[in-house]
């Protein structure tokens, strides 16, 4: 793996944990270069702010250069996060209008996961939009990765965001993203980059 010692997060989805597909490919990847301790996947709390605040605090935490992986809403998060420190990140099937989702899911939820239960409110959304970057200021800073065939999302309102972006556009697929785990070398190779 190169790059001189980059700290990873993964930033998983809306209704994902650490367990996710990617997540665990992700951590295995790092575990088999010897380099599981450069790596983190936080469990995310389902208010965005709070959400924002757990990452922030990784981040400034860190003595080496941090990098991120984002996975749909965590690659709204990502975009953020990359902007506000100047970071790089990769994003896979990234939400781009994720306050827009999130009204149907209003009331009650589940995590897919953990089975734990809870409330997205109206002051979650708002907390959603908040974090919108309508504006790339450092488009080259960001690695979009989206599939055609995601059932969950519209991969060309992400191909539009980051149009200025190093963009990989794969037909087919799905949300989750088919083979993600053969993008992995191309991924750390860009994040790794200085």
């Amino acid at each position: 793996m190169q790059g001189p010692g980059v700290y990873l997060i993964y930033i998983h989805g809306f209704n994902s944990s650490p367990l996710s597909h990617k997540a665990r490919q992700t951590a295995d990847y790092f575990a088999r270069d010897g380099r599981a301790d450069c790596l983190a996947v936080p469990e995310l709390p389902h208010e965005p702010a709070r959400a924002i605040e757990d990452l922030c605090a990784i981040i400034e935490n860190r003595t080496q250069p941090v990098a991120l992986i984002g996975s749909s809403l965590g690659g709204y998060y990502a975009t953020w996060l990359a902007e506000h420190y100047g970071v790089r990140a990769a994003l896979i099937n990234p939400a781009v209008r994720p306050a827009e989702l999130w009204q149907s899911h209003l009331g009650h939820n589940q995590n897919f996961y953990s089975g734990r239960r809870y409330e997205i409110t109206a002051e979650h959304v708002e907390q959603l939009r908040q974090l919108d970057v309508p504006v790339l200021r450092h488009p080259e800073n960001l690695m979009l990765l989206v599939q055609t065939g995601d059932e969950t999302l519209d991969y060309r309102l992400a191909v539009d965001k980051y149009k200025s972006s190093v963009s990989i556009i794969q037909p087919g697929g799905n949300h989750s993203f088919v083979n993600f785990e053969l993008m992995l070398p191309d991924i750390i190779r860009f994040l790794s980059a200085r």
